[in-house]
C-alpha cells in the first residue's frame, strides 16, 4: 500500500504549546491545521499495545501512509516523557512502537501521566480527549470499548463511552469487539446521547464481523453525507458528543463468522469453569480468539483499522473542502 517514506517524513518540530498541559502539536500539524488543510488523529495503543513488534511500527507506518494517500494529514497522539504529542515524529513513532516501559493511558490516567513525565500511548478515550483539545474532528481508531458481558452483575463499562458523551468529535470505527455485550453497548450510547450512524449499512458492525446483527437508525452512504450530519450537530448546538461513523470490515476481510461464534461460545464457557469474572473476561476471550483462530482475528482487526483510517481521511477531506 502506499506509504509515505520514513525519510521523508517532516522534521518533528513542535510548538511550544501556552503551558507544559496542552497538547504539542507536530509542525505538520500545526501547519495543516492553521491552513485549514485535513487532520486524522490516530491513536497509539494499536502501536504499542496491539500489535507483534516488529509489525507495530511497519502498521503505523502504513496507517499514516493511507491518510496522506487520502489527502489528509496524519496526526498520531501519545503521551512522551510527561507531554501530550498530536503528531509523532519518526523517532517518536519508534520509540511508542518499540519501548516496552511504554504505558497504555486512557482518558483518566492523562493527568497522572503529564504529572509524573511519564510516556505511554493513548487509547479511545484519551486521543479523542487530546484531538478534540487540539482542533481535530475526525480520529479513526479500530473498535471502541463498550459494555462488558455481566454488566449487571460487575458494571464493567468502557471509559470511551462517558467521554465520547462530552466531545465533540467524529470517529470512524468497526463497531465495538463482539465480545462485548453490544446490544447494551448500544443502549448506553443512546442514553448518552451519542449519534450513530451506519456507514453503507443498516447494522452495527461486531469489528471483526462486518455485522453484529443489531440494525443502527440512520445510514450514511458516503463522505459527504457524513460531513452534512457534522455540520448539522454543529449548527444545532448543544451537548457536545462524538459523531460515531460505524464502518464495517469487509465481508471478504471479516473474520470467519461459524469460526469466531464456535470459538467465542467455547471461551465463555471456559471463563465460567474457570471462575474468571469481572475485568478478567475481556482479556481471556481476546486472548482466546488470537490463539484459537491462527492469529485470523488480529488480522481482521487489521483489516478494520485500515478501512477506519482510510474512511475517516475521505471525510476530513470533504469537511476542509466545506469550509
Amino acid at each position: 500500500m502506499p506509504q509515505n517514506p520514513p525519510d521523508q517524513r517532516p522534521a518533528p518540530r513542535e510548538n511550544p504549546g501556552t503551558n507544559a498541559y496542552d497538547p504539542v502539536l507536530s509542525a505538520e500539524v500545526r501547519a495543516a491545521l492553521s491552513a485549514g488543510l485535513p487532520v486524522v488523529a490516530l491513536e497509539s495503543t494499536i502501536i504499542a499495545h496491539g500489535l507483534p513488534r516488529p509489525r507495530n511500527l511497519s502498521v503505523a507506518r502504513e496507517l499514516e501512509g493511507l491518510v496522506r494517500s487520502a489527502g489528509a494529514v496524519p496526526a498520531t497522539v501519545a503521551v512522551l516523557d510527561g507531554r501530550a504529542h498530536v503528531g509523532l515524529g519518526e523517532d517518536q513513532l519508534e520509540r511508542v512502537s518499540g519501548d516496552p516501559a511504554v504505558r497504555k493511558l486512557g482518558h483518566r490516567d492523562l493527568a497522572p501521566a503529564l504529572a509524573a513525565g511519564a510516556s505511554g500511548a493513548t487509547t479511545v478515550s484519551a486521543t479523542a480527549f487530546l484531538a478534540a483539545r487540539a482542533g481535530l474532528g475526525v480520529f479513526a481508531t479500530g473498535g471502541l470499548g463498550g459494555v462488558h458481558r455481566e454488566w449487571a452483575e460487575n458494571q464493567d463499562e468502557s471509559a470511551d463511552l462517558r467521554l465520547l458523551a462530552r466531545t465533540g468529535i467524529t470517529v470512524v470505527c468497526a463497531g465495538v469487539k463482539s465480545i462485548l455485550d453490544v446490544p447494551a453497548t448500544l443502549q448506553r450510547l443512546e442514553t448518552l446521547g451519542v449519534s450513530v450512524v451506519g456507514y453503507g449499512t443498516g447494522n452495527f458492525p461486531g469489528f471483526y464481523l462486518s455485522s453484529s446483527g443489531e440494525p443502527v437508525d440512520w445510514t450514511v452512504h458516503s463522505p459527504e453525507e457524513v460531513v452534512a450530519v457534522m455540520r448539522a450537530k454543529e449548527a444545532l448546538g448543544g451537548p457536545a458528543a462524538a459523531l460515531i461513523v460505524a464502518n464495517p470490515v469487509a465481508e471478504g476481510d471479516q473474520l470467519d463468522p461459524a469460526l469466531h461464534d464456535r470459538v467465542l461460545a467455547e471461551a465463555l464457557d471456559a471463563c465460567r469453569e474457570r471462575g474468571i469474572s469481572g475485568q478478567g473476561v475481556t482479556p481471556f476471550l481476546l486472548d482466546q480468539l488470537m490463539r484459537r483462530t491462527g492469529g485470523a482475528s488480529l488480522e481482521a482487526n487489521l483489516a478494520a483499522v485500515r478501512g477506519n483510517v482510510t474512511l475517516a481521511a475521505r471525510i476530513a477531506v470533504a469537511a476542509a473542502g466545506t469550509r
